[in-house]
């Protein structure tokens, strides 16, 4: 099986999709089938003659390489996309509901816009979605993400100078716990520990095993020392020069 890593339009995460038949490189704008419907990505690397495992889901199709109509739409998608954040977050503020808006995305054939938002419980936006149909003419849907989604989506600068690595080459995101500070011997400090999405840093995880391996030895009774050389006794030692003191007398 030929399979594509491809990283879908305002998404850092790269999805794996089967790309047999399809003449796709790496750089390449492709059309890919997901569960939404049609979605445009660019391609990030491909793998001739896998052999996925059995237990993991079948992936995705490519459809075909991108168009020059395609791109066209895409432009004129990102534009719409623009315009429905606009109306959409002058709706939430109109309609005083606690949510926050983070983006719209138009789906590559525009049969629906998706709103992603983050917020602290359920929301009722009925009559929100209500208004959104009536001004975008195509299906809504709205998605709740979480924080550290948003800092994904929005992107940033992390406290070490760098671009956030959720945002550039994470995959997934992993459970990070306050143990692992611990662990590092850092300083408990929620200010020192977070990120801009408000929860701990994703790189405390990066080297986290060594620490872990490290205390883990740490309890581990230390080794034997080896026992030290065994010293020759004097009478061997008056023996061993009687001994060559005679042969040498003997061979001269």
């Amino acid at each position: 099986m030929d399979i594509a890593g491809i990283r879908l339009r305002g998404v850092c995460k790269t999805f794996t999709f089967d790309c047999a038949g399809v003449t796709v490189q790496r750089g390449d704008y492709a059309i890919v089938q997901t569960e939404r419907g049609a979605s445009l990505g660019q391609v990030v690397r491909r793998i001739d003659d896998h052999a996925p495992k059995g237990d993991k889901p079948p992936f995705g199709k490519v459809l075909r390489v991108a168009t020059t109509e395609d791109m066209r739409a895409h432009q004129e998608n990102a534009r719409r996309e623009a315009e429905a954040v606009t109306f959409c977050t002058a709706r939430i503020a109109e309609r005083r509901l606690p949510m926050k808006l983070v983006r719209a995305e138009y789906l590559l054939d525009r049969s629906k816009a998706v709103f992603y938002f983050t917020a602290d419980g359920r929301i009722d936006f009925r009559e929100l979605v209500k208004d959104l149909a009536h001004e975008l003419r195509t299906r809504i849907e709205m998605r709740q993400i979480g924080v550290r989604d948003e800092a994904r989506a929005i992107g940033g600068v992390g406290p070490c100078g760098k671009e956030l690595c959720c945002a550039t080459f994470l995959r997934d995101f992993e459970p990070i716990t306050v143990k692992m500070a611990k662990d590092q011997r850092l300083s408990l400090n929620p200010a020192k520990l977070s990120g801009v999405c408000g929860r701990l840093m994703c790189c405390l995880i990066y080297e986290h095993d060594s620490y872990a391996r490290r205390k883990a030895c740490g309890s581990c009774p230390s080794p034997k020392a080896p026992p030290p050389p065994p010293t020759p006794q004097a009478d061997d030692a008056e023996e061993m020069t009687a001994r060559l003191t005679d042969d040498d007398e003997g061979t001269a």
